[in-house]
């Protein structure tokens, strides 16, 4: 994890913010996509990981990536898709947590992901089901540097704040009027897609990275109190103009 290890009280502060900000989801209209980011970043401040992302089940029986940390996360993850194999993957299709202490001595259970992770410089990787009774929706997978296994303290945390949110994107308003599970995931994942192809237009008008672009739609966002989604949107039709997204504003995270 970058920088100093927070003491135990600030980590008990974090955790306690973490999970009413979570919960807020149950009591409040919110923005599903913002809601994912938001946890994989406190995973990331809260316990020993160095990166982390999350990925949720598509109405094919697919996983797709939907937050992440870092933009090398979402190149871990999107391989992970790709090859068809992976820490992400396992944890899906058994319901059950994935946890990996050395990466380097999995290369024969996953040959193509495996190999991949070490050279980007992970060593250990630990993916947590994300689950409603029996069904397993998506995993929330942390990625270290070192190797070793999270404290059984921390993978308490990590399945909290795991299983709040999948709590919190089953009970949107959709589920509340009957509609299937599945189709309120793809409204999640729709939304995703509409933010990538955002982000790319960002980082196109101001000669950005992906991760800059991302930061300065979600910073509108947040300034004017709409939805990722209905931004990312906007930008994408050319409803609003990437220079006005772009312009600083004083309390831009």
């Amino acid at each position: 994890m970058s920088g100093s290890a927070p003491s135990r009280t600030e980590r008990e502060s974090r955790l306690l913010h973490a999970l009413v900000e979570l919960a807020d989801t149950l009591v409040d209209d919110y923005d599903v996509v913002d809601v994912l980011h938001r946890l994989v970043e406190h995973c990331v401040r809260l316990l020993d990981a160095t990166v982390a992302g999350l990925m949720l089940s598509d109405q094919r029986g697919g996983l797709r990536v939907v937050a992440y940390s870092s933009a090398q996360t979402r190149m871990l993850e999107l391989f992970q898709v790709q090859a068809s194999e992976g820490p992400c993957f396992d944890c899906v299709h058994s319901g059950e947590a994935v946890l990996v202490a050395d990466l380097s001595k999995e290369v024969q259970r996953w040959p193509r992901f495996a190999p991949l992770a070490v050279e980007e410089g992970f060593a250990s990787v630990h993916a947590v089901p994300m689950r409603l009774r029996r069904e397993t929706i998506g995993t929330l997978n942390l990625f270290r540097k070192e190797t070793g296994l999270l404290s059984d303290e921390d993978l308490l945390v990590v399945r909290a704040l795991a299983d709040t949110a999948t709590i919190g994107i089953l009970q949107e308003r959709a589920i509340r009027r009957g509609e299937v599970v599945t189709e309120q995931l793809q409204t999640a994942l729709n939304s995703r897609v509409v933010i990538e192809q955002a982000k790319g237009v960002l980082a196109f008008a101001g000669n950005l990275d992906m991760e800059q672009a991302f930061h300065a739609l979600r910073g509108y966002a947040r300034n004017g109190g709409r939805r990722l989604a209905d931004v990312a949107r906007e930008v994408v039709l050319g409803e609003l103009r990437p220079e006005v997204v772009l312009s600083p504003r004083p309390t831009d995270l």
